[in-house]
Parts: C-alpha cells; sequence; structure tokens
C-alpha cells in the first residue's frame, strides 16, 4: 500500500543513515584523537585502568628524576672523597718525610697545613641540590645520618608504596661540625694505633707536627701520626667503595624504572588506543555507506510524488 502520510522506505532510510553517521562521528574522534577509548562512556573499565596507569606512571616519572638526583649526589660525594684519598696521601708523604731525623718540621707543617685547608674545601664544596654529606652536623635539629633516595613507586589494590635506596653516612662524612666531632678526617684518634677513639689525642685535619723534636717520645707520636692518617685513607677507601656500590645500584634501578615506566605505556596504549589502520579502513566504508544513505533516503522521499501523477 502507498501511503501519503507513512513513508516506511524513508523511515528506514533515515535511521541507516543516522545510524551511519553515528558510526562516522565515532570513528572520526577516533582518529582525531587517536583513542578509541577518550572517556568512561567509551569503556568505563578500561577508561578506569588506563587513568589510574597513567597517573601512577606520572609518579614513576618523579622516581627516575628522583633516582637521577640521587645518583648525581652520591657522584659529588665519591668525587670529592676520591680527592682527599690523594690530598691525605700527600699529607702521609709529608710525614713520613718528617720522621727523618734534623729535618725541618716547621716547614713541613707548613705544607701539611695548607693540605689540611684544601681538604676542609674539599668536603664544604661536595654539595649537590643543598645536600653535603661529607661535611656534616650531627647536633642540627632533625639530624638523621641514613640518607634515602626515592627509587619505585607500586601499587597493590588500593594500597600504594614508595621505596627508597637507604644511605647510612656515618661512614661517610669527613667533617662533623656539632658538638661531638666524629668525621674521618676531624675525629678523634688513638695515638698508638691511629683508630678513631672518643679519647684521642689527634685528629687528620688538626695533626702539628712544627714543635716535634727527635726525642723518643716525639718520634712515637709522629709514628701515631703517620698511622692515623693511613687509618683515614683506608676509611676513605672504604666510603669510597660504599659510594661506587650505592652508584651502581641507583643506576640499575634507574635502567629499570624507565623501561618500566616504557611497558606501562605500551600496555595502556594496548588498552585505549585506536589501531589506525582498522580506523582508515572504517572511515572509508562508512564515508560509502553515508553517501548510499542519502541518496537511498533522497529516493525514499521522491517516491510520494509518484502520487500526484494518479491526479492529472
Amino acid at each position: 500500500m502507498t501511503s501519503l502520510l507513512t513513508n516506511t522506505a524513508a523511515q528506514t532510510a533515515l535511521q541507516t543513515l543516522t545510524m551511519t553517521n553515528k558510526n562516522l562521528a565515532t570513528t572520526q574522534s577516533h582518529i582525531s584523537t587517536g583513542l578509541r577509548v577518550a572517556s568512561a562512556a567509551d569503556n568505563a573499565a578500561y577508561w578506569s585502568i588506563a587513568t589510574t596507569m597513567r597517573s601512577d606512571n606520572a609518579a614513576l616519572s618523579t622516581v627516575v628524576d628522583a633516582l637521577g638526583l640521587g645518583s648525581a649526589t652520591v657522584d659529588v660525594a665519591y668525587t670529592a672523597v676520591d680527592s682527599a684519598i690523594s690530598v691525605v696521601s700527600e699529607i702521609k708523604k709529608k710525614l713520613v718525610a718528617a720522621r727523618e731525623p734534623g729535618v725541618d718540621r716547621a716547614k713541613i707543617q707548613s705544607e701539611i697545613s695548607a693540605l689540611q685547608q684544601q681538604l676542609s674545601g674539599i668536603s664544604d664544596a661536595a654539595t649537590f641540590s643543598g645536600e653535603n654529606w661529607l661535611t656534616q652536623d650531627s647536633s642540627a635539629a632533625g639530624y638523621n645520618q641514613t640518607k634515602h633516595i626515592v627509587s619505585s613507586f607500586s601499587r597493590t589494590g588500593t594500597t600504594i608504596s614508595v621505596g627508597t635506596i637507604s644511605v647510612d653516612t656515618s661512614n661517610l662524612k669527613l667533617y662533623d661540625t656539632g658538638a661531638a666531632a666524629v668525621g674521618v678526617l676531624d675525629g678523634t684518634r688513638d695515638a698508638s694505633s691511629g683508630a678513631l677513639s672518643a679519647g684521642g689525642t689527634f685528629s687528620v685535619s688538626a695533626l702539628n707536627i712544627s714543635s716535634l723534636t727527635d726525642s723518643v717520645a716525639d718520634t712515637g707520636k709522629l709514628n701515631g701520626y703517620i698511622a692515623g692518617v693511613d687509618a683515614s685513607i683506608n676509611e676513605m677507601t672504604n666510603a669510597a667503595t660504599k659510594l661506587g656500590s650505592v652508584k651502581s645500584r641507583i643506576d640499575l634501578q634507574k635502567s629499570f624504572a624507565s623501561a618500566l615506566k616504557d611497558a606501562i605505556d605500551r600496555g595502556v596504549g594496548q588498552l585505549v588506543d585506536a589501531d589506525m589502520n582498522q580506523e582508515s579502513t572504517k572511515l572509508q566504508a562508512l564515508q560509502v555507506q553515508a553517501q548510499l544513505g542519502i541518496q537511498a533516503l533522497s529516493i525514499a522521499n521522491s517516491s510520494s510524488q509518484s502520487i500526484l501523477s494518479l491526479f492529472k
């Protein structure tokens, strides 16, 4: 039956064209944004996962930056300790030379004093971003000899945790400006063994041989100085070894965190990124369907015109 009021063919063609235009708009959105899940309306579960993982990945980027900062801090400290070892080795040479009877120990002391000032300058300059692990003040408020470097960010369900690499600087510091000086260089040492001791009589940073003579007592004191300086070299060597190990661990963790960040990016992409090859093919097909839909609607609308011929 042909009806003037109801054009079934036109209604069907219009519904098909409307659906095609809707699919075409969706496909164009995928192409323009590069995402097949751009909002919660597209896929609530995938959008939620992707949003959370993007937030976590941003935190992981901060972790990578923190590891870079930590690596630089450790590297500065290591470089300073390595330089300090060379300077203390020079002091050791001067003390051995002073062991020779009859030498002018006052002149040797002038050289040692210059080297001691150099050691203080090296330690004070070993600062990066306000952090100095070699010159510390143990009497300062909030002092903590253990330094923490942010190394990881992880999530288990709704629980998050931030991991750190802890570095105990008690055996790393060269100077302690606090009330009880216990640094490698300013800590008091035993007169015979040269080991750090609360009841020691001298320190590497303040020893003075200008008044020593060739007497048995002064010769013994000089031998103690040599033993103390040698012990400090061993202690700084251990400190440099520890710093080297920490830096190696930080670099490994930084590489892992960077790789993990890339892996999370790829995982999120698998969930929400649009397949551009598929979308381009779909776009061409929908464009053809839209053109055909328009033509079908036009034909369906023109069919009612044929009714006029019946009344001519």
